[in-house]
Order: C-alpha cells, then sequence, then structure tokens
C-alpha cells in the first residue's frame, strides 16, 4: 500500500528580525500583529430596507516584539533615530519577522515595509527581581505580506546563534550628572518602572491606492518614577519643597537623570537612557500601618522633556 505524505501541524520555534538589505538583525523572543484588515463601510438603509456594506481602505495593524541583549548594530540605531526624531528616512526599514523551527528550517515570514517604530518600552526594573529582562518595540507598517513555507531552506550561515549576555532587571545605576549631591540617595533606589516612549503616527490616504502612507507626527516621552527608602529620601524632600511648594523650579533646578542597565557582574553597560530636564512633581510615601514589620518607602515622580538612547556592549554586529 501506498505511503502518502503526512502532513502535520508545527509548534512555535525560533523567530528572527531581518532588515533589507543587510540581513540578520537578531533573534527575538516574540512577535505579534501586522495583519491586514479592512473597515467595514455601512450606507443608509434604501428603499429595500437593507443597509449595504462594503469594504474601506485596508490598513495593517501595528507588530510588536520583545527581544534582549545581541540584537545589531542596524536595530539600536533604528530605535536611538526613532527617539531622536530627526530623520525620517533612517527612521523607515524595510524587512521581515522570519518563523523557523528548531532545526532552523524557515516556516513563514511576515515582510513589511515602511515601518515606523511607534513604541520603545524599556522594562522596570527591581532590585529583588530574578527575571530575564526584554525591552519591547512596536512599529507601524505601511503593508505586510505573509508567505509560508521556505522548502526546507536553512538559516543562512551570517546568522548569530541566540545566544545573548543575560540581562536582569535587578542589575541597574542611576545617578544624577549634574548633581551629585543626590549620589547616596539614588544608591538606596530598589525600583524603577517601566519607561515607554511613543511616537505618533498620522495616516495619509491617497486616492488611487488602497494603502495609507505615514509620517511621523510627534514623540511622547514619559515619567521617571522611582521608589527607595524613606530614611535616604531627604534630597527629594527638600527639592519637592523648594520645586513644587515654593516655585523655584527654573531649568536649573531641572536634573539630568542617567540610567544605566547593567550585566551581571555590575561592571558592564549594556544600555544606557539619558533623561534631560527632570523636575519632581510628587511624592508619595507608603501607607501607614501599624504592627507591619517592612522598610518604610517613598515614591517620587519627575517628568522629564527628553532622553536620548546609547547601547554599549549589547551589540553583536
Amino acid at each position: 500500500m501506498a505511503i502518502t505524505k503526512n502532513t502535520r501541524a508545527y509548534t512555535g520555534g525560533k523567530y528572527n528580525l531581518e532588515f533589507d538589505p543587510n540581513g540578520n538583525a537578531g533573534w527575538i523572543k516574540d512577535a505579534d500583529g501586522g495583519h491586514a484588515v479592512a473597515d467595514v463601510v455601512t450606507e443608509k438603509m434604501g428603499a429595500d430596507v437593507l443597509a449595504r456594506k462594503h469594504l474601506g481602505n485596508v490598513k495593517y495593524e501595528d507588530v510588536s516584539f520583545k527581544c534582549g541583549t545581541g540584537m545589531s548594530r542596524e536595530f539600536y540605531n533604528w530605535i536611538d533615530t526613532a527617539i531622536k526624531f530627526t530623520s525620517n528616512v533612517d527612521g523607515r526599514k524595510n524587512g521581515a519577522i522570519v518563523h523557523f523551527d528548531y532545526d532552523y528550517n524557515e516556516l513563514s515570514r511576515l515582510t513589511f515595509h515602511e515601518a515606523l517604530v511607534t513604541e520603545f518600552a524599556m522594562p522596570a526594573l527591581d532590585a529583588s527581581s530574578k527575571d530575564p529582562a526584554m525591552m519591547t518595540v512596536k512599529f507601524k507598517p505601511e503593508w505586510t505580506r505573509k508567505t509560508f513555507g521556505g522548502g526546507g531552506k536553512k538559516t543562512s550561515s551570517n546568522l548569530k546563534p541566540d545566544v545573548q549576555k543575560k540581562w536582569l532587571p535587578a542589575n541597574f545605576r542611576l545617578r544624577f550628572t549634574n548633581d551629585a549631591s543626590f549620589d547616596s540617595a539614588l544608591q538606596k533606589v530598589n525600583k524603577i518602572e517601566a519607561l515607554t516612549i511613543k511616537q505618533k503616527v498620522v495616516e495619509n490616504a491617497i486616492g488611487e491606492q488602497r494603502d495609507y502612507q505615514q509620517e511621523p507626527a510627534a514623540i511622547e516621552f514619559p515619567n521617571l518614577v522611582i521608589t527607595l527608602a524613606e530614611s535616604h529620601a531627604d534630597k527629594f524632600y527638600q527639592w519637592h519643597e523648594n520645586f513644587v511648594i515654593k516655585g523655584v523650579n527654573g531649568d536649573d533646578q531641572e536634573k539630568t537623570a542617567m540610567l544605566e542597565y547593567l550585566s551581571p557582574d555590575l561592571t558592564t553597560v549594556l544600555f544606557t537612557l539619558t533623561l534631560e530636564h527632570c523636575g519632581v512633581f510628587k511624592l508619595s510615601p507608603d501607607k501607614i500601618e501599624a504592627g507591619v514589620e517592612s522598610i518604610r518607602r517613598v515614591k517620587v515622580e519627575m517628568y522629564c522633556e527628553e532622553i536620548k538612547f546609547s547601547y554599549g556592549s549589547a551589540v553583536w554586529a
């Protein structure tokens, strides 16, 4: 009896980010989105008492993925360009997210065109955390195409193995570069909330095309929110009283914060965020409860006007 081919379902494997024309940009943990959708337009009810419907222009969902260290220099430059908001050309990328099985055979490919970064999030930091840290990137493509298979095609020889430097949310260093008097207080910071930078994108409809053209419109920077022991927060209380209550809040009273993400040896800098023109606007001590045996902490919230991103030893090419 002849044996027929048995096509079976497959499980998730590995995901690789590619940029045109250079190819591999690094291995990513997961990927979601990029699907083509169309608005459903409902017409006014006619004589036949039916609400006729038809499709409007096609749109493509944002693509989001998570990654750690070990991405390419081109990838980190793409993030840096988006945050600087200086060049529309360099900020656009063509490429693909490729799905491989565990034997590195290509299973599917999501090709994207003219992608703009719309969101870049660095993880929350916690001195007691043991979980691996991941950054989240979201981008908006002008169009995507999904293809399956690959004929058993192996990864190209220039793909690096998915071995990356360890990155833990417990390893970080924060300081004010323009005010060393806060050093002892900042050394007691045990938590920093996630920092998410967002870029707004507007769509430009073109009559003879079903796809939209996209243009970056504005960039939004988050607040810097830290938590530290209240016993070491005197400098922040003094700054809050002068800056908020007394109104001494000129540019010369703002701080420049440098947040360094460190490797487990606490000496190698993986990434650096420089937050400029930071100003305190809220202090929130922990709720007072009698008989609770825990360290009393205070949350400090600061606005910032600009964030700069740089990468150190996290890059592999």
